[in-house]
């Protein structure tokens, strides 16, 4: 499993039949930074990740990437390489708390 920060969606009219009705989320991972383990750095590349659990845009979430994201709900025929499959609500590194969904 991964994080990372929803920074927009996807809309493709024109897909696999198995994706119709998926919401489809951009994300950039967050990465525990090097120099300073209290802190994220943002990742250098996006991903697109199928939205199994209802996220939004500035959320930090949970995904998983691979034969991994097959095993989501309702994810098994489906051509997905990443599902969102959770939405975070503190991170905690070290024991001290580096994100909070109630600090925005």
């Amino acid at each position: 499993m991964f994080l990372a920060k929803v920074e927009g969606s996807v809309v493709a009219t024109k897909k696999d039949p198995s994706m119709s009705g998926r919401k489809l989320l951009l994300l950039r991972p967050q990465l525990v930074d090097e120099k300073d383990p209290t802190k994220f750095r943002p990742g250098v590349n996006t991903i697109v990740a199928v939205d199994s659990v209802g996220a939004g845009l500035g959320e930090m979430v949970m995904f998983t990437q691979g034969s991994s994201a097959r095993l989501a709900p309702n994810m098994k025929d489906a051509p997905v390489d990443a599902v969102i499959i959770g939405i975070v609500d503190v991170v905690d590194v070290f024991g001290k708390e580096v994100f909070s969904a109630k600090a925005g």
